[in-house]
């Protein structure tokens, strides 16, 4: 499927006839679900290419771009490196380039499904009874304009012209780090359509499926030195290289409009009735702890995920907050024990060759804590259940907060980054800086919050700025 040019990737052979339009094509889509739709093509054939959509910037499309959408995967591991070229990527769109373009791929008759890479924060979410966000500015541009903006407009109108048309709808695949992603995204698109047409609304909850999903790979943001790695390893040149880790994992929801999908269970997904189990425990497993070593990590003076399990203190708080609290609070998935699946986890944490960065997991923690450490804090709260370390976790958020509110420091990449980083100048000790950010929404809704801010300062001051990682094995109830 390929040959080198000029050090370079181009195709020798031609692309594979799209049945896929992907929205958010980065690195985490690239090393994961167009492996598995590479290897099924290859497994039991079908018409699964993917029309990668970026809807904000150029930077994928211009990287593929010169060498017809090729690009490296990278399996990182103690073993040494794998290579292998992806050549399921047929083209690449930019959104805010061309809006119309992207609606006729979607709508095109041939494109039997629309997945997402988004991030959490891409789907506009609303609080209280709407799933939607309708002050938000790029809906509201959407609702006013036949041209979206956001992900929900482009697959409200997109699905409105396969209505109009009397074409089939297309499924939804929504493939990002959220509680029911599927069923979210249903209803955040029927909503958007709902305030365009009822009709339309009906026959997108009626007719088109939105299945959900779990995915879980580890895959680092690509540098120059990976590059240079790839370089080195494959031959050629090529700076739109991914990089993951050599475990991976995709559990679906086996629900699609007219059955159609690539034979993902041929290449090692799995097709289930109810995803929840599995996508609780990962959310909370895998999930919660990146982000308690996000926090933790940052505040030791750490940069990747590799580094900061090495930290013996933060070694044994995340061991503890595994077995004690997050695994407490699951039900655990068929034929799953959670103290293998944690041990997994931790030796994946501890691949040498993995550089996750702190920094990269750190972003957008308004939109994902919620999920990986509040949920399973309360739910342990209300049961009598141990929540200290979940507490602990929540802490080393608001010392991370406050420490990016000083002058000079990088922000915060979050939704709600300037109400946090007020809330945080504008708190002299630990007892404000708790009661603030405690205020902040949509992060803490209406949850008992005052059930936990005594302990939260407690823990401030006990653990101070989590230098001395030691202590968090300390905290007790």
């Amino acid at each position: 499927m390929k040959s080198v040019s000029k050090n370079r990737l181009c195709r020798a052979e031609p692309a594979p006839k799209t049945g896929i339009v992907h929205l958010g094509l980065g690195a985490f889509f690239r090393a994961h679900g167009a492996i598995y739709i590479k290897e099924a093509m290859a497994q039991s054939g079908g018409d699964w290419g993917v029309i990668g959509v970026s809807l904000r910037s150029t930077g994928v499309r211009d990287k593929l771009a010169d060498q017809g959408c090729l690009y490296t995967a990278l399996e990182l591991s103690g073993l040494g490196l794998k290579s292998q070229v992806v050549d399921v990527v047929t083209s690449v769109l930019v959104a805010p380039e061309g809006p119309n373009a992207v609606l006729q791929e979607m709508a095109a008759e041939a494109t039997r499904i629309v997945s997402l890479t988004i991030t959490e924060k891409g789907y506009c979410r609303g609080g209280g009874d709407a799933a939607l966000d309708f002050e938000h500015p790029d809906i509201k541009h959407d609702l006013q304009n036949l041209a979206p903006k956001s992900a929900p407009g482009f697959l409200a109108r997109a699905l409105g012209m396969r209505w109009r048309q009397g074409l089939r709808p297309f499924t939804v695949l929504s493939l990002d780090n959220l509680p029911s992603n599927g069923q979210l995204t249903r209803q955040i698109v029927c909503e958007f359509a709902a305030q365009i047409d009822p009709d339309l609304a009906r026959w997108i909850e009626t007719e088109c499926r939105f299945p959900c999903n779990m995915v879980d790979r580890i895959v680092p943001a690509a540098t120059k030195e990976l590059i240079d790695r790839a370089t080195s390893t494959t031959g050629y040149y090529d700076t739109a290289v991914v990089a993951h880790e050599p475990f991976r994992q995709w559990v679906i929801e086996d629900d699609f409009v007219d059955s159609a999908r690539p034979d993902f269970e041929a290449v090692g997904a799995e097709l289930v009735h109810d995803v929840a189990p599995f996508e609780h425990m990962k959310l909370r497993m895998l999930n919660g702890t990146h982000s308690a070593l996000a926090y933790i990590g940052s505040l030791a003076g750490y940069e990747t995920v590799a580094e900061a399990i090495r930290d013996e203190g933060i070694e044994k708080f995340i061991e503890a907050l595994w077995r004690e609290e997050i695994a407490t609070s699951l039900d655990a998935p068929p034929d799953t024990d959670l103290n293998d699946y944690a041990a997994q986890l931790k030796s994946r944490y501890q691949n040498p060759e993995i550089r996750h960065l702190l920094e990269q997991i750190s972003m957008d923690g308004s939109q994902k804590l919620p999920q990986r450490i509040l949920a399973p804090l309360f739910e342990n709260l209300a049961a009598g259940k141990p929540y200290q370390r979940l507490l602990v976790v929540v802490a080393a958020w608001f010392r991370y907060i406050e420490s990016r509110s000083k002058d000079g420091q990088a922000g915060l990449n979050d939704p709600v980054e300037k109400q946090l980083l007020q809330a945080a100048r504008n708190a002299s000790n630990d007892a404000e800086l708790v009661e603030r950010l405690l205020q902040v929404a949509p992060v803490f809704d209406d949850l008992p919050t005052h059930r936990i801010a005594g302990a939260l300062v407690a823990i401030l001051g006990h653990v101070g700025n989590f230098h001395d990682t030691a202590r968090l094995e300390g905290n007790r109830q």
